[in-house]
């Protein structure tokens, strides 16, 4: 589960563009035979086409998921390439990740 839209609200009110460990997290399986790369991505899919990321607004940073997930920093940058090449997210140099207009 991921945090309610009105928590995700709150922390992006308060600039704080961050899912909160507390409550909500969809772990990754290192045990998969599915990459953690495609599940890490899957993830942040869900959470954009969910509505719980509007567009325009800063997906966690490539840092933040790498402690939250366990993953290495490259698995992060594999992830938000393939939601790059699906054009859900465009990266803002020195900004961040965000979601871009959908259709």
């Amino acid at each position: 589960m991921i945090l309610p839209r009105y928590d995700w609200v709150y922390l992006a009110a308060r600039g704080i563009a961050q899912l909160c460990l507390s409550k909500c997290l969809v772990m990754i399986s290192h045990d998969s035979d599915v990459p953690v790369y495609v599940q890490l991505a899957g993830i942040l899919r869900d959470m954009i086409t969910s509505g719980q990321v509007r567009p325009h607004e800063r997906l966690p940073s490539i840092s933040y998921l790498v402690q939250t997930y366990g993953v290495a920093d490259q698995t992060v940058k594999k992830a938000m390439q393939v939601l790059r090449d699906e054009g859900l997210v465009q990266t803002v140099t020195g900004k961040g990740v965000y979601v871009t207009e959908r259709p």
